[in-house]
């Protein structure tokens, strides 16, 4: 028996491939909308959060007029954003998974650990990228989590909880939670899961991301396979 019940990853930048695409578009509908020095780097500072919310923090920065930061405004910017994201993972060629994606999450499955995604992105968004991905079918994934399906995105544990409810999981130290963003990390942690382990592949380096105490590091899915493996075998002893 499994110590371990569910790993739940992150998407864009863990399980899908991602060439900045996600903060390019940021950088386009805050550019858009007359924000014209917001930088990729920092659009990039702002993946995994809930995309309201970094346009949000993002307009804190650029806006000098805090009463022109209304929710109107936020939400025009998210919709441009949800517009261009929803062009670009529909048509775009360089949309795929991240190339041991599958492997690790079969090998899971072989374990009997139940495999979940959760994201930043709204419904609308992660349907179009799990079917480009052909993970539909409830075959590689158990379940799905979106920011706009729970009363605030990540850091806080709410997608966690959500998906630990649907699969009929009680107890967070038997969850895991896998992705390459500080808030990936601290939604782990607030959800108390046994493990929050950081992927480097993506936005963040190790050292930016050693601050905020994940449980493991890995460099790839497969090292993400290679420590439930190892616990497994300590736990079954």
């Amino acid at each position: 028996m499994s110590k371990i019940k569910l790993a739940v990853f992150d998407m864009a930048g863990t399980t899908i491939h991602d060439e900045s695409s996600v903060a390019k578009s940021f950088q386009f509908a805050l550019n858009k909308h007359g924000y014209n020095f917001v930088t990729l780097e920092e659009a990039n500072q702002k993946m995994g959060y809930s995309k309201p919310q970094a346009i949000r923090e993002l307009l804190e920065i650029h806006e000098p007029t805090s009463e022109r930061i209304t929710e109107e405004l936020v939400m025009d910017i998210h919709a441009s954003f949800v517009s261009e994201m929803v062009s670009f993972y529909t048509n775009d060629p360089s949309v795929r998974a991240v190339s041991d994606a599958e492997f690790v999450f079969k090998e899971l499955h072989q374990l009997g650990i139940k495999v979940a995604l959760d994201t930043g992105f709204n419904r609308e968004i992660t349907d179009i990228i799990l079917a480009r991905v052909g993970w539909t079918d409830g075959l590689l994934v158990d379940a799905t989590a979106a920011s706009d399906e729970v009363p605030q995105g990540r850091p806080f544990p709410f997608m966690i909880q959500k998906i630990m409810v649907e699969l009929g999981i009680d107890d967070p130290k038997s969850v895991i939670k896998i992705g390459d963003t500080e808030v990936d990390v601290n939604e782990g942690h607030r959800a108390g899961c046994l493990m929050s382990i950081a992927i480097t592949s993506g936005v963040f380096s190790h050292e930016e991301l050693i601050a905020h105490r994940p449980s493991h590091f890995a460099a790839t899915l497969t090292e993400v396979l290679e420590i439930v493996k190892a616990y497994e075998k300590a736990y079954q002893q």
